[in-house]
């Protein structure tokens, strides 16, 4: 089962610092609040206030090559939610094959800005969204994995600043 839902904007975790991308379920008051990075939240952010870049950025490719190939986006669907991550699904046609592909969510709702399709919520996700730890425990515990959560950890959004758009 699912629910229809629109991105109703977006906000800053005022602990974190980390961009949420907000969905509103279309008949209804129920929300989904989605940390997403800096970059997602860029195109995002660019799509919804009609910012067009004299190049085009890598949704927008994504977007062109589908086109091109003549592939019909049906929808994206925020589909499953584990260890506190959550999974999306870009469903379209090609030709007379239906398929699916797997998607980070932030991803899927740039490209469904782009390509004007419906979000589609699994009402398990909503449901186990409410769970949610906001200080998960990282699921790589490895030597490298700390490596690079100690790396992500100490990122700030202002060490994105020296690249120009």
């Amino acid at each position: 089962m699912h629910t229809s839902m629109i991105i109703a904007g977006l906000t800053v975790d005022p602990i974190t610092n980390s961009p949420i991308v907000i969905l509103k379920e279309i008949d209804g008051e129920q929300t989904l609040p989605i940390w997403i990075g800096l970059l997602e939240a860029t195109a995002i952010a660019s799509e919804l206030e009609g910012i067009k870049f004299s190049r085009p950025m890598t949704h927008d490719l994504i977007k062109n090559l589908i086109e091109m190939m003549d592939i019909k986006v049906n929808e994206i669907e925020v589909c499953d939610l584990k260890n506190n991550t959550y999974y999306a699904l870009i469903h379209f046609q090609y030709g007379d094959k239906k398929m699916s592909i797997d998607a980070r969510p932030s991803d899927a709702l740039a490209l469904s800005l782009r390509m004007k399709v419906p979000i589609l919520v699994n009402k398990d996700v909503i449901k186990n969204s409410i769970q949610i730890e906001l200080k998960a425990e990282p699921e790589d515990k490895s030597k490298k994995g700390k490596k690079w959560q100690e790396i992500l950890e100490k990122l700030n959004p202002e060490d994105f600043g020296r690249y120009k758009m």
